[in-house]
């Protein structure tokens, strides 16, 4: 395994980790960044498998995925609008669960 593909790899594994753990303790601010950082993490490792190479930004990322991936940017584009909210709003349990499936929908297409 490439040394760029295990580091990505390991950091999707912590996000998804921490957000499990904040989601148990009802952190649901910290678990829906947590898991838009594991979507992200998961985005870029599907990217680096099919590419070789990763974004170098969320802005790139966006872009990428919608010209390349337009089934991630639909879930990328539903989803941002949690992480921003979660910085100036209290979120729900049912907006972590939304977060929490599509960060495992997306890490288990890179075990394909």
């Amino acid at each position: 395994m490439d040394e760029k593909e295990r580091i990505l790899r390991e950091n999707l594994q912590e996000y998804l980790e921490l957000a499990e753990h904040a989601l148990q303790y009802k952190k649901h601010n910290s678990s829906v960044t947590l898991f838009f950082k594991a979507i992200c993490a998961a985005v870029d490792l599907f990217i680096f498998l099919k590419e070789g190479t990763t974004p170098s930004s969320h802005t790139h990322r966006f872009r990428m995925v919608q010209e390349r991936y337009p089934d991630l940017y639909d879930i990328l584009d539903k989803d941002f609008p949690f992480y921003q909210d979660s910085y100036t709003k209290k979120m729900t349990k049912e907006a972590v669960e939304v977060l929490q499936e599509d960060a495992r929908a997306i890490a288990k297409r890179c075990e394909e």
